[in-house]
């Protein structure tokens, strides 16, 4: 007695679109903060997430990190790697960041459309 196999191929993977993009000024100023680092040290990166503060119930958090953890999620982009805290990233996805440069003040700035609202100085946000 035989007996036939089939064998079906899977569809390719499509490629995903990246949770977060960077500005080429965001890019350029995390450039010059990581060649701010000692040569002798390891080379941190930065890490996003969101802690649970501020008028709104959300607010941004940006770390310096040695390594990243089990489920963080990586974003590189023109040489640049970001990590994205896992609890942070539903709520990340789809988000730009952006470098601000004024006279008074000097930030990162998240275009996220996912925000349905703000409080009125701007530091926390309702998802």
């Amino acid at each position: 007695m035989s007996s036939r196999v089939m064998v079906r191929m899977a569809p390719a993977l499509k490629g995903r679109k990246s949770p977060l993009t960077l500005t080429q000024s965001a890019v350029q100023r995390l450039k010059e903060l990581q060649s701010k680092s000692q040569p002798e040290e390891k080379t941190k990166t930065l890490k996003i997430g969101i802690q649970g503060k501020g008028c709104s119930g959300n607010a941004y958090t940006l770390s310096w990190v040695d390594e990243a953890k089990k489920f963080d999620e990586k974003v590189t982009q023109d040489g640049v790697t970001v990590l994205i805290d896992s609890k942070a990233l539903l709520t990340l996805i789809g988000t730009e960041m952006d470098w601000f440069e004024g006279k008074l003040a000097s930030q990162f700035i998240f275009n996220n459309p996912n925000v349905k609202g703000a409080c009125g100085c701007g530091e926390s946000f309702l998802v």
